[in-house]
């Protein structure tokens, strides 16, 4: 992938040219997605906002779906492919029955980390929530009867550390950052790499879904005509929709040659500014004020947190673009066209 710098120094042209390709691309014939009606697949963190829209994602194309709960009881499931089962990462347990006929392990528990300040013992939390959950799969399968041929689990390109002055944009091979969050990914990868399955981690950037996450917090003041730029707003966002995320688990299922670190980044990251004003203009289709919202005041409300919503990361999706994956929407602006599209009907 081209560098930091030359992408932000391009003449006009070129970023045409490379949005053309992009957009080309993504024309082309879709990812082809096998349906498989045998396979099974576990998902720890199933009911959050990523693993509710990857479950039924998975189930439209064909795979039985079981979701680990702690209180598997509390929910329900009209869909015949979807059920619940119990475990509890803290004590290592887990459905027996439910782990006997999986064929794959989706492993996105883990902590918010910025739902809360970071404090320490919210800190342990969104650590201890991570590798605990790794702990406990890789402690099952070695103790209970299994089929199990992978395992792909989450990560965050929080790996990787703020952008350097030689305009590199961050591969998977780079080394990972010394800060809380960039060990925090070590011990979460770390804690499900084994030898006796496929493990597949996937560093995930900021997620465009109005389920959650990101994209309603930018909303918030978009409904009072005030768009909030965070900082200088030149940082770097590193971004994807939820359906290309969703794609690229899928994709990694049905890959079973690949394996190791892959991001899960659109190809097109955006500056904190573009990525905020987009959002005003596809949400509100009427102006809207642009309010800098200064570092000193962000560190006062969210604390330390604050460094990663104020971190410019320029992250590459090249290595899953290489093994075949299309990106559905590499593009802020036709991304943010699906979901609101989707959102109006």
């Amino acid at each position: 992938m081209a560098n930091k710098t030359k992408q932000r120094n391009a003449p006009n042209n070129d970023r045409t040219v490379m949005r053309t390709k992009l957009r080309r691309a993504s024309q082309q014939p879709a990812n082809i997605f096998v349906k498989n009606s045998m396979e099974h697949v576990l998902i720890t963190g199933g009911t959050g906002t990523i693993g509710k829209s990857l479950a039924a994602f998975l189930c439209k194309n064909g795979y039985r779906v079981t979701i680990l709960s702690r209180t598997p009881q509390k929910y329900k499931s009209d869909n015949d492919h979807l059920s619940y089962a119990y475990w509890n990462p803290a004590k290592k347990e887990i459905d027996a029955v439910a782990l006997a006929s999986a064929t794959h392990i989706i492993n996105l528990a883990g902590a918010g980390v910025v739902d809360k300040r970071w404090t320490t013992d919210y800190k342990k939390t969104i650590l201890e929530s991570r590798v605990q959950s790794g702990e406990c799969i890789l402690h099952c399968l070695a103790h209970l009867p299994n089929q199990v041929q992978s395992i792909l689990s989450a990560s965050g390109i929080g790996w990787y550390g703020p952008d350097q002055p030689n305009g590199h944009a961050f591969i998977e091979t780079d080394p990972p950052f010394h800060d809380f969050l960039g060990q925090t990914c070590v011990a979460w990868e770390k804690s499900v790499q084994t030898s006796q399955v496929r493990v597949c981690t996937v560093r995930i950037g900021i997620v465009l879904t109005h389920a959650g996450g990101a994209l309603p917090e930018f909303e918030k003041p978009l409904r009072f005509g005030i768009a909030a730029i965070l900082g200088t707003g030149k940082q770097i966002v590193s971004w994807i929709h939820i359906d290309d995320l969703c794609g690229i688990f899928l994709f990694l299922l049905q890959q079973p040659s690949l394996q190791g670190a892959f991001n899960a980044v659109s190809p097109l990251p955006v500056s904190s500014r573009e990525l905020t004003t987009s959002i005003g203009k596809a949400r509100n289709h009427r102006p809207f004020l642009s309010l800098p919202i200064p570092a000193f005041l962000l560190n006062l409300i969210m604390g330390e947190s604050s460094i990663e919503i104020l971190k410019s990361a320029t992250v590459s999706s090249q290595k899953i673009a290489d093994a075949g994956f299309v990106f559905r929407f590499p593009a802020l602006r036709q991304a943010l066209q699906a979901l609101y599209q989707k959102s109006a009907l």
